[in-house]
């Protein structure tokens, strides 16, 4: 397909190096590999996925989702995945472009469109999920990514496509689950509050039925429905979080495992170093030290 051929040109264009690149078009990342990568955990913010050549993996819960040119990704929720690229060669490297979903934004294009209620009772859906890659979608991509070829034009056009492309959203393929998420309310906006909730308080004791309490839900309901959307409990969540905390941590400020532990909520540290090899396969000092090496070589942007 031409669409998507052009595609990989324009990001290739703009993402010359290895890495995970912010546009001049606030919300909008370019994302180029090239090489496959190794899997690597992260906290994955609400936002589309799609990818012009190469291959994706990304796992939730146990679930793998696989996805290339033919279907993008759509992650609705903050989500801790596992995430790592499977198609990629220096001639042929992985590109992709990555556009922040704008809440606000998708809730103003609801109210403008037909109404549609959804049905009464429906379970919220997974807060990640894989979506045909449209030629209309595509064709706003497109122009979007061109956009960055003519900077003075960004401040009034680059507005006027992210509301095409969130429009895209709303009339395609998953139209329901995404209006679930413009509308703020319901099952699915319960969780949204929940999952915000321990992103505030992840490092202090998690009381089930006091979080079930603050998002107005009994805690057997917040359980099956926190599970359905991030395929695990909320204290699972929570623990993810203060892990991928602490290793960030460790990273960014060149602290010991014993204070990043300490630091996202954890009182023994014996504890945090067998929990954390326990999720990233190695000890914490172990695992920074290879993290910074793969920083330095440049390749752990791209796994975003």
């Amino acid at each position: 397909m031409q669409a998507i051929r052009d595609l990989a040109t324009q990001i290739a264009q703009h993402a010359p190096g290895d890495g995970m690149h912010q546009s001049p078009i606030p919300g909008v990342w370019l994302i180029r590999s090239g090489q496959t990568t190794e899997p690597l955990r992260v906290v994955h913010t609400p936002a589309v996925c799609i990818i012009a050549q190469g291959a994706k993996l990304v796992s939730l819960g146990g679930t793998d989702y696989r996805y290339d040119t033919a279907k993008f990704l759509v992650v609705s929720v903050d989500l801790p995945v596992t995430g790592c690229v499977t198609l990629a060669t220096e001639d042929e490297p992985y590109l992709c472009l990555r556009v922040d979903l704008d809440a606000q934004l998708l809730a103003a294009l609801d109210l403008e469109l037909p109404a549609r209620p959804a049905a009464r009772g429906t379970p919220p859906a997974r807060g990640l999920f894989l979506s045909e890659t449209t030629p209309a979608l595509l064709e706003v991509a497109n122009r979007l990514v061109r956009l960055l070829d003519a900077p003075h034009d960004i401040a009034v056009l680059a507005p006027l496509l992210l509301k095409e492309f969130h429009y895209r959203l709303l009339t395609g393929e998953h139209a329901d689950t995404v209006r679930h998420c413009a509308r703020g309310d319901g099952r699915i906006a319960q969780v949204t509050r929940a999952i915000c909730w321990i992103k505030d308080h992840y490092n202090r004791p998690l009381s089930v039925e006091r979080l079930a309490g603050e998002v107005g839900m009994s805690s057997s309901t917040l359980h099956e429905h926190f599970k359905t959307v991030t395929s695990m409990s909320p204290l699972q969540y929570q623990k993810q979080l203060r892990l991928q905390e602490a290793r960030r941590l460790m990273l960014a400020g060149s602290i010991d495992a014993a204070r990043a532990g300490h630091a996202v909520g954890y009182e023994s540290s014996s504890q945090f170093s067998r929990e954390y090899a326990r999720f990233f396969g190695l000890s914490p000092g172990r695992d920074a030290t290879r993290l910074r090496q793969s920083l330095q070589a440049g390749g752990l942007q791209a796994m975003r």
